[in-house]
């Protein structure tokens, strides 16, 4: 049913790993095969191409769906659908940015400061040159192909680059004076295809899964017992914000369950036995489903 096309490079395992959390595994016969697939009826065909190049080929109709970044849709002002955001990058789950930068040691201090004609290397040329124009700023944009940072100073007075960390910027000693856009993976779909009550159900119920997949990250279900004197003491130090479900039992005890997050249960465990509770179970979650 649906054509989807998947990114190449820097966020290619990122993508393959929420597929599998989220069940719709991706099969290939090797790690340079651009062709894929994945054991559902509502996937007819998977392929894998370079972010750069999906926003454009999801708009002409060559693929229903893509995932790509923000980033790329509006550097080629790509006609697309956009099915939801999935908030998770090549390292982290933070977002990128396409930011301004220049020499740390520079009298610039924001875009504005950089003089008319100055020269920005970058692997965004068309929203980097919106970006100057809007600033007021005639700047000689020129398209790099990577190493942007290593242009600055005799090929580039700054650049426009991407960062996840900011680490490798600071590593080049480049310093940070302006963002353009803070850029999300996000899954984009033709509008034509979007249009079509069969395929937009189907593309609906991949979202459910991958998103589902990504909100259970980090997260476990935690179940106790408690008796009823105690049951306060254990509620007190279980996070407030998670809403425990709290059902009496039979003999006059309670069970409690919550998800929380897997960062600090090393703590959280020793605290609820001191606090009386009993019957701890730590639960793995593959998805959540709101």
């Amino acid at each position: 049913m649906l054509r989807l096309v998947l990114p190449k490079g820097s966020l290619e395992r990122a993508t393959f790993e929420l597929f599998e959390a989220a069940d719709l595994a991706v099969k290939r016969s090797s790690a340079v095969d651009y062709k894929a697939s994945i054991d559902d009826p509502r996937v007819d065909e998977v392929r894998i191409l370079r972010p750069q190049e999906i926003a454009g080929y999801v708009a002409e109709g060559l693929f229903d769906i893509g995932i790509t970044g923000r980033d790329w849709v509006e550097e080629t002002g790509a006609q697309v659908e956009s099915l939801g955001e999935l908030q998770y990058s090549k390292a982290t789950s933070d977002p990128v940015r396409v930011v301004v930068a220049v020499a740390g040691d520079s009298t610039v201090h924001s875009v504005e400061d950089l003089r008319d004609g100055v020269r920005v290397a970058s692997e965004y040329p068309e929203m980097t040159k919106r970006f100057f124009a809007a600033k007021g700023v005639r700047a000689d944009v020129r398209l790099s192909y990577g190493a942007s940072e290593a242009k600055i100073p005799d090929i580039a007075d700054c650049v426009v680059d991407i960062t996840e960390t900011g680490r490798a910027l600071r590593a080049a000693g480049l310093r940070v004076i302006d963002t353009i856009l803070v850029s999300y993976t996000e899954v984009v779909a033709n509008p034509v295809s979007f249009a079509d009550p069969v395929k937009r159900r189907a593309m609906d119920q991949l979202m459910t899964l991958l998103n589902g997949a990504l909100e259970a990250r980090g997260k476990v279900l935690l179940k106790l017992n408690v008796t009823g004197a105690q049951r306060d003491a254990v509620l007190l130090v279980l996070p407030a914000e998670k809403s425990p479900t709290v059902n009496q039992l039979a003999n006059g005890d309670y069970a409690i369950e919550t998800v929380v997050e897997k960062n600090g249960i090393n703590r959280l465990i020793p605290s609820l036995r001191d606090a009386g509770a009993t019957d701890l179970l730590e639960i793995p979650i593959m998805k959540i489903v709101h």
